[in-house]
């Protein structure tokens, strides 16, 4: 028995060099996909992990020990379909306050040697938008005066950087007044910073009895340890951590935040924008895991089904299954093994590309630290077994048949049989449903409904390739017979004899199109509608904006002056919306506009369906209609919302609107956001005019230092409500189809490449048999044609069902999609089919045979 095994193992070992060494050009082909596979994976399982890891910067409070402030969250607790309650909870975009009597509790904690109070608001320098604190407040970074003083009277301030000289005045803009201010010192630290004695700071920044934070500076020799659980347990003992009191009585906690923790209760943005990175780099490491998977395990199964009779060959002169399996595994996984390492090395520089593009282009808060840590490099080298284990399952399922069969039946073709096509017409009439489905959801039920539907259709497409194969050569045989002449009837032959091959070369085609289509039509869509509904709502003729924010009584002068027919302030801000999808407990944070109501439809329409807009004031809130039919909601009736400072409120709906997709699903009086808000820094009036130049100069006369642009695109900004994540969505959407792209476009010239390598026995007998050159060359281009026309033709078929579902859902339009990124998938499509075509036989076309 140990004879045989050892005899058994080397059989195996020489099959598996031979083999190795004989197709090293079938191999070049996998062991391309297997590379990019490994890259692509462990490109985003480095940059999931990062966001995994990621915190706020430290920046202001580096040097405290411990930071107190208040919970940045708010939760939603409810009970799914037959399972336990479930909490979910939601990063908070605006500030929730700490009570100023934590900063005496804080003090009398054994252990602290300093409690300093925070105060941070908004402050307009030179027409720039710039961030007061209190002098104290500096220590925590700390920062230090570099020249003059620090500040002890209320006119007196300290500015960060080198853009005043001691002694020197300034005008400062806070909470809409301007004041004239001597610059007594200069500081470290960033240049739009200015700092205040503590009085002035506590009277600028409002909100009595309550301060931003508490930062904590241990004494000599008191680990930060410890102090942690002294400062909690006194926090606790005094009723603060669970009784933070936030507008309208609604309950919030204290934390006690240490180490890279601390950051959190600097850039509020952070952390939302983490969980929202982490979301949407999960959602599409998985697509592409899928997509790898399909694509790896198509490419090695073409490479083995090129060695079909050879394998076969082996089975009918003695070797045995379990031979024929270890020997395709292990040659296999010769390539596979190498190809995962090289793409797990290859990995890092990419994460650190992706990193470098989410910056460039804004899509996540410069406060927001992304870690990438030395240990982290180890997550590569877990998706390179996973891809190697995807290589070994699919060359293990590629000669599964001729491995079990009868030596003799090995040799003998076989059909796709009817267990194929009923298991693709099943998944085809799943993804049909799941579109289907789509359209009667709302949200991101929607968007998962249609992404299942379109990933369904592509798979089914796969395994029916034989069948579309079939179908699409009954076209277009016919115009390739009359037109294309001999090369045309050959490829027509050719196309229909091998309906298997043909669609093994159509599959990923179909893969890359349907991708590509989904991906960026969904997003343009959305866009696209969005920016129409805004340009429409936006009735105004400019918009008056401050970087430092607009002085007290702007609007009000404005309105007064002649020839203005309408002013409306607005203000951009979020909410969090509580409620279920698919039984589950849900959390989402919204952007929404709030507005002036006083003759609201000269300057922006939002397409009032039921109600008035009259009515909007602080208690109310008017609807899109596809909110008002998810919250079952109209005028009169109430919804629950809670601002983004966590505070709740019951709002009755005031009207009922159309442009949802442009101004947002609610609109809210201006007042009511402010309440929330930590500042009026980005608020803007949109300003309808009779258009005369004179009043234009009125217009700016009136709000002295402000900027008035009558630019359409401005205007249509003011009024256009994005959510949050669509930079971030955009730029991954965007690295997700180029690498999922480029990656598909290796598959498809592997597949075609390989296909060409087995075809050239047969293209020798055509050479020797009498065709020539050019007829050869005219049906490789003929086949290459109904392999580029096939697949864009099917795959965009089977884009079409799922984008037609989620615009209608979402947008209630037809799927968009710009010009310029349609040509381009067709031209990649088109080039990627004939490269794969013809180089793989040119050898063959250019030999001599005799004919006769």
């Amino acid at each position: 028995m140990r004879n045989r095994t050892v005899r058994g193992g080397s059989v195996t070992g020489l099959l598996a060099a031979r083999g190795a060494r004989t197709h090293r050009k079938a191999w070049a082909a996998v062991f391309a996909a297997l590379v990019l596979t490994s890259v692509l994976l462990g490109t985003f399982a480095l940059a999931v992990t990062s966001a995994a890891l990621g915190h706020a910067r430290v920046e202001r409070y580096a040097a405290a020990d411990l930071v107190v402030s208040g919970d940045q969250h708010t939760r939603y607790t409810a009970k799914p379909w037959g399972s336990e309650p479930e909490t979910v909870t939601a990063g908070l975009t605006e500030r929730v306050r700490v009570p100023e009597r934590a900063l005496d509790v804080v003090r009398g904690v054994p252990g602290v040697r300093a409690a300093v109070a925070d105060r941070v608001f908004p402050v307009g320098l030179a027409g720039t938008a710039a961030t007061g604190r209190p002098w104290d407040a500096a220590r925590l970074a700390p920062y230090a005066l570099r020249d003059g003083r620090e500040p002890r009277r209320a006119g007196e301030v300290v500015v960060g950087g080198d853009a005043r000289a001691v002694g020197a005045r300034v005008v400062l803009r806070v909470g809409g007044a301007d004041r004239t201010y001597r610059v007594v010192g200069l500081a470290d630290g960033p240049r739009a910073a200015v700092y205040f004695s503590g009085g002035e700071a506590r009277r600028l920044a409002g909100h009595a009895g309550t301060v931003d934070a508490v930062g904590v500076v241990a004494e000599e020799g008191v680990g930060t340890g410890a102090l942690y659980g002294r400062v909690r347990d006194a926090v606790d003992e005094a009723g603060l951590r669970g009784a933070v009191t936030r507008a309208k009585g609604d309950a919030a906690g204290l934390r006690v935040l240490t180490g890279d923790g601390r950051g959190a209760a600097e850039d509020l943005t952070a952390a939302p924008a983490r969980s929202t990175l982490l979301q949407i780099l999960g959602a599409v490491a998985g697509t592409m895991t899928l997509i790898a998977v399909l694509v790896v395990s198509s490419t090695i199964v073409q490479a083995l089904r090129q060695r079909g009779h050879e394998l076969a060959l082996l089975r009918a002169v003695g070797a045995t299954p379990r031979q024929l399996r270890g020997a395709v595994g292990r040659e296999v996984g010769r390539v596979a093994v190498t190809a995962a390492v090289v793409g797990a090395v290859l990995a890092v520089p990419a994460q650190l590309g992706l990193l470098a593009l989410l910056q460039a282009r804004g899509a996540v808060p410069s406060g927001l630290v992304l870690p990438l840590p030395p240990w982290l490099a180890a997550a590569p080298l877990v998706t390179a077994g996973v891809t190697v284990l995807v290589a070994r399952l699919s060359a293990l399922i590629a000669c599964g048949r001729t491995a079990k069969v009868r030596p003799a039946q090995a040799l003998r073709a076989s059909p796709p049989g009817a267990r194929r096509r009923v298991t693709g017409l099943v998944l085809l009439g799943l993804g049909v449903s799941s579109a289907g489905t789509a359209t009667l959801q709302h949200g991101q039920a929607a968007a998962a409904a249609a992404s299942a539907a379109a990933v369904l259709m592509v798979i089914a497409c796969a395994v029916l390739g034989p069948w579309i194969a079939t179908g699409a050569m009954r076209v277009l045989g016919g115009p390739m017979r009359r037109y294309g002449g001999p090369g045309g009837r050959l490829a027509a032959a050719n196309c229909t004899a091998a309906a298997t091959r043909l669609g093994a070369a159509i599959t990923p085609v179909v893969l890359v199109t349907a991708f590509a289509l989904v991906q960026l039509a969904a997003g343009a869509t959305l866009t696209h509608e969005a920016r129409a509904q805004a340009r429409d709502a936006a009735r105004a003729d400019v918009v008056v904006r401050a970087d430092g924010g607009l002085p007290r009584g702007a609007l009000e002068r404005i309105r007064a002056v002649p020839g203005v027919s309408g002013a409306t302030e607005v203000v951009h801000s979020t909410v969090v919306l509580a409620g279920k999808e698919a039984g589950e407990p849900k959390l989402e944070r919204l952007p929404v506009l709030g507005v002036t109501p006083q003759r609201l439809t000269r300057t922006l329409d939002p397409d009032v369906r039921k109600g008035d807009l009259a009515g909007l004031r602080p208690g109310t809130v008017a609807l899109s209609t596809d909110r008002a039919r998810a919250l079952d909601a109209g005028p009169g009736s109430t919804v629950r919302l809670r601002f983004g400072d966590g505070a709740e409120g019951r709002l009755r709906v005031a009207a009922v609107y159309g442009r949802g997709l442009g101004t947002g699903d609610f609109l809210l009086a201006r007042d009511e956001v402010l309440r929330h808000t930590s500042g009026t820094g980005r608020a803007r009036v949109l300003v309808a005019t009779d258009g005369a130049p004179r009043t234009l100069r009125a217009v700016g006369a009136a709000v002295p230092g402000a900027r008035v642009d009558r630019d359409a695109a401005a205007v249509r900004d003011a009024v256009r409500v994005e959510p949050e994540d669509q930079a971030l969505g955009e730029v991954v959407t965007g690295a997700a189809v180029g690498a999922i792209g480029a990656f598909t476009v290796i598959a498809v010239l592997s597949t075609l490449t390989l296909i060409g390598v087995g075809r050239r026995p047969e293209l020798t007998l055509l050479r020797r048999a009498g065709a020539a050159r050019s007829q050869l060359r005219r049906m490789l281009h003929a086949e290459a044609a109904a392999v580029a026309v096939t697949g864009l033709v099917v795959g965009t078929a089977v884009a079409l069902i799922p984008l037609l579902a989620f615009s209608l859902a979402f947008a209630g339009a037809l799927p968009y999609l710009p010009a310029a990124q349609a040509a381009l998938i067709v031209g990649v499509v088109a080039a990627t089919a004939l490269a794969g075509t013809v180089p793989p036989v040119r050898r063959v076309l250019r030999g001599r045979y005799p004919t006769g």
